[in-house]
């Protein structure tokens, strides 16, 4: 067996070649310096970044996409921490990421080191896992551990910390140090079936509903079961209602698609209210999915399936708790209920009938709002033009906040699958841009597309200079209101016209700001120019930026509330 000495750094390089690991995005600091010298000489897919939060953001929209761990690193102290939110956003959604941090020379730590910080305790609750390296020979071991954690059970971001003197120092390792699992380079790396008694239980629930409907949220993506729930609820004849990071779980034009469940629905929370049993997959039901724990109302028969079982029973208690994998307990149903699938689609075909006229009510109420001719633009106009020119797989990336929710409303996904990336772990702004360089190196061959607020996009114009360098071709929504859009329209509707405070923003041309960066920017200020303006990005090599200006009107700034009518109740929360 051969015998190398190599440094920490070159061991942590191999293993993430050993994974076959995408890109990483990092600022180097000199804890890592030996990682980055052997990523250059065995020609690892790394990119420098301006901003942590931006390379944090970046990998997890990659993973979101592709299924396999996001890779970042950070140098000691302020890069660390940097880190923090976009971890949350990974654990909360359950991304599955490996994170290198630059920790301490253990000789000299605790003596007031530059930029030293118990960075370890500040994110330890922020990951899956945390994991300290004090040997350089360790280092592959625990690298495998890190991306085993990574892309088991619920995926989430795992960070291993290697002090400066381990990441410097050498080791003769040998050629079987670096021999890795394949399953593990990504998620789902395993999976778990329910148990049969309960699935049982579950499938005689489901057989005898007369309006059953599935309540579908990210965790059917994280199993890629996007398409095969489609398939057993066509078979099933039970209609598909979905969460911001659910979209997709069936396409939204399917004639089986409630749409949106939640703080903002189509026709779905009227469904559930009127539903006899819920199959919630992959869903943690929280504050947003259920209009603050209102939907489903109390009393219902609820059938949870989730990997994760602390998640069943949180907010709302089933009947029957199914724990494991989402694609494998909906192929167990399916074939639990496969010989009285015609004898449900005969039952059911009234009720299908009746949702998708519902859905086409729905539908043509909104039309207006997808045609709108209202100078500035309507945001709805926005993304009606986006329902026409997208390709059905094409990739939309909503930051935080505002955009999520209207494009969660309004935006149509074409094909089972993950069409739509929003960052609803942690719903933080400035996910936007980063969010669409991640998914484009995810994802080459599809076209990318992010919707960002002005202020979201203020927070991440540095990394302008990355897209442009990394040559992803993205097109960048700037939603441009002058505004802290979300926080200027709630104050309206709590404290009424007039009673703004820190929630203005100065009036910016960020199509300029874009080409003073050498990004191509396009101003969009009628709603005859929003569809030529997608179609000239799609044309266009590298980033593009679309600053569209939309309403200024805070009543008009919530995609399903016009804050001029409605009521609030001390202690509400509509929107």
């Amino acid at each position: 067996m051969t015998t190398n000495e190599m440094t920490g750094g070159e061991a942590l390089a191999r293993m993430i070649q050993a994974f076959r690991g995408g890109p990483m995005f990092g600022m180097g600091g000199f804890q890592l310096l030996p990682f980055y010298d052997a990523a250059r000489r065995l020609k690892l897919a790394h990119h420098l970044i301006n901003d942590e939060r931006a390379g944090i953001f970046a990998a997890d929209a990659y993973a979101k996409v592709s299924g396999r761990p996001g890779l970042v690193d950070a140098t000691l102290g302020p890069g660390a921490t940097n880190l923090v939110t976009g971890l949350v956003e990974a654990l909360n959604a359950g991304s599955p990421m490996v994170v290198v941090i630059g920790d301490a020379h253990r000789q000299h730590a605790w003596k007031n080191m530059t930029q030293e910080a118990r960075q370890s305790d500040i994110l330890r609750p922020a990951c899956k896992e945390l994991i300290r390296v004090e040997h350089t020979s360790r280092i592959p071991e625990f690298i495998r551990r890190a991306f085993t954690v990574a892309t088991t059970g619920r995926p989430g971001p795992v960070v291993v910390a290697i002090p400066e003197d381990v990441c410097h120092g050498t080791h003769g390792f040998e050629d079987k140090d670096f021999e890795i699992d394949a399953i593990y380079e990504a998620a789902p790396a395993l999976r778990c079936r329910p148990d049969a008694t309960m699935l049982a239980r579950a499938a005689d629930i489901l057989k005898s509903a007369q309006r059953p409907i599935i309540l579908a949220g990210g965790g059917v993506h994280l199993s890629g079961a996007a398409e095969t729930l489609t398939t057993f609820a066509r078979d099933a004849a039970i209609p598909v209602a979905h969460t911001m990071s659910g979209k997709g779980a069936v396409p939204c034009i399917d004639p089986i698609s409630a749409g949106l469940f939640g703080r903002y629905d189509r026709i779905a929370n009227k469904l559930i209210e009127e539903s006899d049993a819920i199959l919630v997959v992959g869903c943690k039901l929280g504050e947003i999915a259920t209009k603050r724990y209102t939907v489903p109302p109390p009393g219902k028969t609820i059938i949870h399936l989730d990997i994760v079982a602390e998640e069943i029973g949180r907010t709302a208690e089933p009947q029957v708790a199914l724990w494991g994998d989402a694609r494998a307990g909906i192929e167990d149903l399916h074939a639990a209920l496969k010989d009285a699938a015609g004898k449900m689609r005969e039952a059911r075909a009234g009720y299908l009938k009746d949702v998708a006229e519902r859905m086409a009510k729905w539908r043509e109420s909104v039309r207006e709002r997808y045609e709108s001719t209202e100078v500035p633009v309507s945001m709805g106009r926005m993304i009606g033009e986006l329902n026409k020119l997208m390709p059905k797989d094409a990739l939309l990336v909503a930051d935080g906040g505002f955009a999520a929710h209207w494009a969660g409303l309004l935006y149509d996904t074409k094909q089972a699958g993950r069409g739509f990336v929003p960052d609803r772990g942690f719903a933080s702004i400035g996910y936007g841009l980063p969010g669409a360089m991640g998914a484009a190196l995810a994802a080459p061959d599809r076209k990318v597309v992010a919707i960002t607020g002005d202020g979201g996009f203020n927070m991440m114009l540095g990394e302008l200079e990355t897209a442009r360098r990394l040559g992803v071709n993205i097109a960048i929504i700037v939603v441009n209101n002058a505004a802290s859009g979300y926080v200027k329209a709630l104050q309206h509707l709590m404290y009424g016209a007039g009673n703004y405070h820190a929630s203005d923003l100065a009036e910016t041309n960020y199509a300029r700001v874009a080409e003073a960066l050498g990004v191509t920017g396009i101003r969009v200020e009628a709603p005859d120019q929003m569809g030529p303006a997608i179609t000239k990005a799609f044309a266009t090599k590298g980033p593009v930026i679309l600053d569209v200006v939309v309403t200024r009107d805070p009543a008009k700034m919530l995609p399903a509330v016009d804050n001029r009518t409605v009521q609030v109740k001390k202690g509400d929360r509509v929107a």
